[in-house]
């Protein structure tokens, strides 16, 4: 048994380089995300630095707030590593694709209403 090495995982380490990427990816500030998510620029700056930890609930509006799964903050760096980038040009097609529809729905209700 000496001779095993052991390896576990740092899940807070892993989740707050993942916030941080998914952030990222999203072009969206500290500032912008704690807006969108109800949190505090300063909890999402310790969250990203590993000075806090985050209940189920944060878990919750943090996904919400950048459009993610909740299983993607805790998805390893091998895999990131591998898939990541493809991950994230489909997700950010689909966002930009869901953007201009919304769009063109504001412009067609409020717009083009009194005309």
């Amino acid at each position: 048994m000496d001779d095993d090495i052991e390896i576990t995982i740092d899940v807070q380490a892993l989740f707050s380089k993942n916030l941080k990427r998914l952030r990222t990816a999203a072009c969206i500030s500290q500032l912008s995300l704690a807006t969108l998510s109800g949190l505090t620029h300063n909890f999402i700056n310790d969250i990203e630095n590993g000075k806090k930890w985050v209940s189920a609930k944060t878990i919750g509006k943090l996904a919400t707030a950048l459009r993610a799964e909740p299983y993607q903050f805790f998805i390893s760096e091998a895999y990131w590593n591998d898939q990541g980038a493809e991950i994230f040009s489909t997700y950010l097609d689909d966002f930009n694709d869901s953007c201009q529809k919304m769009v063109k729905e504001y412009r067609r209700r409020y717009l083009l209403s009194d005309r």
